[in-house]
C-alpha cells in the first residue's frame, strides 16, 4: 500500500492548528457570545480552552502511538471496532467540511467592507483554489499556511496592543451581569472557536518525526491561541460598549474602527477573510483525511483511498470532500449546522479522553505512545466531565447531531463497511465474545502447536518467565510444557512485517528451555504473532489435553487503574484451570501455604498446593483465618473445615488457624515464613477491582510468591473422581436426595422466585427447624461469591445451613430463566445443596459427581424431557448405572494394562 509523504515540520504542524482554529470563532461569535456572559466574555473563552486541553493532550498521546492518516476515526475504529469508526469517520469529515463552508461564508460579512461581490459565487471561487492548492501537495498548503497565519496573528497582536491602552473601565463593570451561568453558556457557545487544534493528527502520517512534533504542535497552539483569544475579547469588550455587540457579526473590523479609524477596520477586514480562508483551507485538508483513512480499512470504496503518483496526495478523497462543501455553500444556511459540528466534536473529544482511558487499561501490547497525557487518570476524566457539562448547556442541538452522524455512519457500516471490514477493535476482542462461547471444548484436536497439558503464556514484560515455566513443569502431570510468547500487533498490520523473531525471543526460548529442563519437563516453545491476541489464547487453551494455562499476576501500574489483564473477559470464562503466578524472586519452595476458602476453588487449591508440595519436595500448611473478637464456635467450625479438606490429599500436611484484627495484615504476615502462597482467584465485578478485592490486596502485599487458581465453572470439582478409589466411585447421589426434591417443569420466571421455591421445598423437608427465609438468604450469599451457573443451562445453587443434614435437590423449569448466568444464556436444570458447614467434603463429593455425570452421561437431556419426579428419578438412576459400568470398564482395563506390563517384564 502506499503512503504519504512525510513533509510537515514543526512550523508546518502549528500552522495548520492554529489556521484551523482561527476564523470565525474569533471574527464573528465574541459579540454573540457578549450578549450571553458580559464583558466576562474573556473568561469563556479561556474556560472553552482550558475544556479544551484534556482532549488535546490525550489526542497526543493517541497520536505518538497511532501516526496515521485518519486521526480520531482511526483511534475510535482500532478501540471500538468498525461501526464506531464508521459514525466517527463521517461525523469528523461532516464537522470538518461544514465548519469550513461556514467559514467561506462567514468572510462575507467582512468581505462586503471591502467590495460588492455577490457572496455564494465568492465563496465558491475559493474554495476550488484551495482544493488545487490541497490537490498539488501537502507541502504547497504548510507552507502557505505559515505565511497566512503568521499575518493573521500579526494583525491581531497590534490590534491588541494599539487597544489594550485605551480600554475603558467602564465598559467593563457589571462583568457577570447573568451570573457564572451566563459564562457557561457562552463557553459552550465559543467552544467552536477551539474546533480544529487536534485535527493535524488526521494528517499524522505526513508529519516529520511525529514522536515530537504531534503533542508539541498541538499543545503551543492550543496555549498560543487561547491567550490570543483572551486578550482579543478582552480588548474587545474594554473598548466597544456591550449595547454594540449584542448582534454585532463583524466585531474585530468593529475594534479595529473604534482603535484606529476607517483604515483600520478596512485592514481588520482583510485579515478576517483571510484568517477564514486559512481556516477552511486547513479544514478541507484534514477532512480529506477522513475518507481517506475509512477507505484504507474498507470501510468505504477502496477509490477513495488512492494517492496521487505526482503528487501524493489523496485527490480522489479531497475533490469529494469539496464537492460536499460545495453543495453545503451553494445550498445551505450553515450557522445551526456549525453548531452541530461543534457538538459532534464535543462528542469527539469526551471519546477521545474515554479512549485514552481504554488503551491504558486494557494494555495493549502495540499501543505505545511517545507523549503521555499527564496526571492520568484525572486529565481524561476531566475532560470527559466538562464535555458532557457543555453538551448540557448547548441543550437540544446536541440530540439532532447524534442524529445527523449516527443514521448515516451506521447506514455505511450496514451497507458497505460490515462485509469487508472484520475487525472487532480493542474492545471487541475483550469483551463478552459469543463466538467463543460458542465454540464447544474439543475431546480431541490435532493442533500443530501442542499437545501439551499445560500451556504458559506470555505476553511481554514479564519478571520472571522462568518462575512461569518451572510452575507450569510442576503442574503438567505428563511432564510436556508448552510456551506460547505472544506478541499483539494491531488488527491492520500485515503479519508477514513482524514474522521475523526478534533477538530477546531467542534469548527467552533458549532460558524457558533450560528451566524446563531443571524441572525435567519437554518444553515446546512457540513465537505467536496475533491480530486477536484473546481468539488466540482461547484457542490454545480450549485444546482437550490443555488442563493449565499459567500466566503472570500483575497489579495496577501507575499508568493504569485495574490490574494486568490482557485476556479481558476470557480471563472468567476459560474452558481450562488458571494459574496467575506472582513472583518475588524465592527460587527453591519448600514450604507452602494454602489459604482455601468455601467454594468452587477450594478443592483445587488443596489438591494443587499437595502436588506441587510432591514434585518439589515441599511441606504443605493449610491456613484459615479467625478474628479476635469472633466466638469459639467459629474457630471450631473452621478447624473442622481444614479436617475436611485434609481428606482429600494423601500425605501429611499442616493445619493452622490464624487470629488477628485485620485478614490481609495477619495472612500477609504470616507468608514471611513460607516460600509460596497457593490460593482461588475469585470473580469480581469492575467496580470491586476498581476499589482492590480482598484477593488481590493480599496477593499483592504477600512476602512469598503467590499461585493464584481459578477453575472453569462447567468443571468445578470435576477432576476430583478421577482421584477417587473404586469405593468412592460409585454415584452417592442417589441417598441424598430428599423426599420432594426432585420437581420438574417447576413453574418460576425468575432467579428470585426459584431460591423461593425451592427454600419453600426445604423448610418443608426439614419439618420446620430452618425457616425458608433463612435458607434463601444462605442460597443468595453463596451467589455473591460467585455465579452458581455452570454453563449448559445448569445451575449449582448450594446454602450453607448449621445443623442439618447434607441434603441434593434436582429441579427443572418449565422455561429456562435468565440466571445471570456469566455466558448470557438462560438456566432450567438446578442442582440445589444444602449442607452444614461441617461436613464440607460431602458437598464436595456431591459437585464430583454431579459434573461427572452431566459430562460423561446424557443426564442432562433426559431430565428436560422428564415431565414428573418418576421420571426424573429413572434418568438419575439410570445415567447412574451408566457411569458406575464405564469407570468400572475403565478400572479393569487399567488393571489389565499393568499386568501386560508386569508379564512383559524380563
Amino acid at each position: 500500500m502506499k503512503e504519504l509523504e512525510r513533509s510537515l515540520g514543526l512550523p508546518a504542524v502549528i500552522a495548520i492548528s492554529v489556521s484551523a482554529m482561527l476564523g470565525s470563532g474569533i471574527f464573528v461569535l465574541p459579540g454573540l457570545a457578549a450578549a450571553q456572559s458580559g464583558p466576562s466574555v474573556w473568561l469563556a473563552y479561556l474556560l472553552a480552552g482550558v475544556c479544551v486541553l484534556p482532549a488535546a493532550t490525550c489526542k497526543a498521546e493517541l497520536a505518538t502511538a497511532m501516526p496515521t492518516s485518519g486521526g480520531t476515526y482511526v483511534y475510535l475504529e482500532r478501540i471500538f471496532g468498525p461501526l464506531v469508526g464508521s459514525i466517527a469517520g463521517v461525523g469528523l469529515w461532516a464537522s470538518m467540511l461544514l465548519k469550513s463552508a461556514f467559514a467561506l461564508l462567514g468572510f462575507g460579512t467582512y468581505l462586503v467592507v471591502m467590495a460588492d461581490l455577490p457572496l455564494r459565487p465568492t465563496a465558491l471561487m475559493l474554495l476550488v483554489v484551495i482544493s488545487l492548492l490541497n490537490v498539488v501537495g501537502v507541502r504547497k498548503v504548510g507552507k502557505a499556511q505559515v505565511v497566512i497565519v503568521a499575518v493573521s496573528l500579526i494583525g491581531l497582536g497590534l490590534l491588541v496592543a494599539f487597544g489594550l491602552p485605551k480600554v475603558d473601565p467602564k465598559n467593563l463593570e457589571h462583568s457577570f451581569p447573568h451570573g457564572f451561568t451566563g459564562v457557561l453558556a457562552a463557553t459552550g457557545f465559543v467552544f467552536v472557536s477551539y474546533n480544529g487544534v487536534t485535527k493535524v493528527a488526521a494528517v499524522a502520517e505526513e508529519v516529520k518525526n511525529p514522536q515530537r512534533n504531534l503533542p508539541l504542535g498541538i499543545l503551543l497552539s492550543l496555549g498560543g491561541i487561547m491567550v490570543v483569544y483572551g486578550l482579543v475579547t478582552f480588548t474587545l469588550v474594554g473598548n466597544v460598549p456591550l449595547s454594540e455587540l449584542g448582534k454585532d457579526l463583524k466585531p474585530i473590523h468593529t475594534l479595529a474602527h473604534h482603535v484606529g479609524g476607517s483604515a483600520a477596520g478596512k485592514v481588520a477586514a482583510v485579515i478576517g477573510v483571510v484568517t477564514m480562508v486559512s481556516m477552511a483551507n486547513a479544514g478541507l485538508l484534514a477532512a480529506s483525511r477522513f475518507p481517506f483513512a475509512m477507505a484504507r480499512e474498507q470501510l468505504l470504496p477502496a477509490s477513495l483511498a488512492g494517492v496521487h503518483r505526482r503528487y501524493q496526495t489523496p485527490v480522489m478523497a479531497i475533490l469529494i470532500t469539496a464537492l460536499a462543501m460545495a453543495i453545503a455553500i451553494s445550498f445551505f444556511e450553515v450557522a445551526k449546522l456549525a453548531k452541530l459540528a461543534s457538538s459532534i466534536v464535543i462528542l469527539l473529544y469526551v471519546s477521545e479522553n474515554l479512549a485514552v482511558v481504554v488503551f491504558r487499561e486494557s494494555r495493549v501490547n502495540w499501543y505505545k505512545p511517545t507523549f503521555e497525557a499527564p496526571l492520568y487518570p484525572w486529565v481524561p476524566a476531566l475532560g470527559a466531565l466538562s464535555g458532557l457539562v457543555l453538551l448540557f448547556m448547548i441543550g437540544p442541538t446536541v440530540l439532532v447531531a447524534v442524529t445527523l452522524v449516527l443514521v448515516p455512519g451506521v447506514l455505511t457500516y450496514l451497507f458497505y463497511g460490515r462485509s469487508r471490514a472484520k475487525r472487532r477493535g480493542v474492545v471487541g476482542q475483550r469483551t463478552k465474545r459469543a463466538d467463543l462461547l460458542q465454540t464447544a471444548r474439543p475431546m480431541n484436536t490435532e493442533d500443530a502447536l501442542s499437545q501439551a497439558e499445560t500451556v504458559v503464556a506470555l505476553f511481554g514484560g514479564e519478571r520472571s518467565p522462568e518462575m512461569l515455566v518451572e510452575v507450569g513443569g510442576a503442574l503438567a502431570e505428563s511432564g510436556t510444557v508448552q510456551v506460547a510468547h505472544l506478541t499483539e500487533v494491531p488488527e491492520q498490520m500485515a503479519l508477514d512485517v513482524v514474522l521475523d523473531e526478534e533477538v530477546g525471543v531467542r534469548s527467552l526460548r533458549r532460558r524457558s528451555q533450560a528451566a524446563a529442563e531443571q524441572q525435567g519437563a519437554h518444553l515446546d516453545f512457540h513465537a505467536i504473532v496475533a491480530r486477536d491476541l484473546v481468539g488466540t489464547v482461547h484457542r490454545v487453551s480450549s485444546r482437550a489435553e490443555c488442563h493449565w494455562l499459567v500466566m503472570e499476576w500483575q497489579g495496577p501500574s501507575r499508568k493504569s487503574l485495574l490490574p494486568y489483564n490482557p485476556i479481558g473477559w476470557l480471563i472468567n470464562h476459560l474452558d481450562t484451570n488458571l494459574a496467575l503466578v506472582r513472583d518475588v524472586g524465592i527460587r527453591y519452595v519448600r514450604e507452602i501455604l494454602a489459604y482455601p476458602e468455601p467454594g468452587p476453588h477450594d478443592a483445587l487449591v488443596v489438591r494443587t498446593a499437595a502436588h506441587l508440595a510432591e514434585n518439589w519436595g515441599a511441606k504443605v500448611t493449610l491456613v484459615r483465618f479467625v478474628p479476635d473478637d469472633a466466638a469459639e464456635e467459629q474457630a471450631e467450625a473452621e478447624q473442622d473445615y481444614l479436617d475436611q479438606l485434609e481428606l482429600l490429599v494423601e500425605g501429611e500436611v499442616g493445619k493452622k488457624i490464624l487470629r488477628g484484627k485485620n485478614i490481609v495484615a495477619s495472612l500477609n504476615s504470616e507468608t514471611a515464613a513460607f516460600d509460596l502462597l497457593v490460593m482461588g482467584q475469585a470473580d469480581a465485578s469492575l467496580l470491586a477491582t476498581l476499589r482492590g478485592t480482598l484477593h488481590a490486596r493480599i496477593i499483592k502485599n504477600a512476602a512469598c510468591s503467590v499461585l493464584s487458581l481459578k477453575t472453569p465453572r462447567v468443571q468445578t470439582h470435576a477432576a476430583l473422581r478421577r482421584h477417587a478409589s473404586p469405593e468412592e466411585s460409585q454415584s452417592r447421589l442417589m441417598p441424598f436426595i430428599a423426599p420432594g426434591a426432585l420437581q420438574a417443569r417447576v413453574r418460576v420466571h425468575k432467579k428470585e422466585d426459584l431460591f423461593a421455591h425451592v427454600a419453600q421445598v426445604f423448610e418443608a423437608i426439614l419439618l420446620g427447624r430452618v425457616n425458608a427465609q433463612m435458607i434463601q438468604d444462605a442460597l443468595w450469599e453463596r451467589e455473591k461469591t460467585q455465579n452458581t451457573s455452570v454453563g449448559r443451562g445448569v445451575g449449582l445453587p448450594h446454602a450453607t445451613v448449621a445443623n442439618i443434614p447434607s441434603y441434593l435437590g434436582l429441579f427443572t423449569t418449565r422455561e429456562p430463566i435468565d440466571y445471570g448466568a456469566p455466558d448470557g444464556k438462560p438456566v432450567d436444570v438446578f442442582f440445589v445443596t444444602l449442607c452444614p458447614p461441617s461436613d464440607r467434603n460431602t458437598h464436595l463429593e456431591l459437585l464430583r459427581d454431579i459434573a461427572a455425570l452431566t459430562l460423561k452421561t446424557d443426564l442432562l437431556d433426559k431430565l428436560r424431557a422428564a415431565e414428573n419426579s418418576h421420571e426424573m428419578r429413572e434418568a438419575l438412576e439410570e445415567c447412574c448405572e451408566v457411569l458406575d459400568e464405564a469407570e468400572q470398564k475403565a478400572r479393569e482395563e487399567s488393571v489389565q494394562a499393568q499386568l501386560d506390563t508386569s508379564a512383559g517384564s524380563p
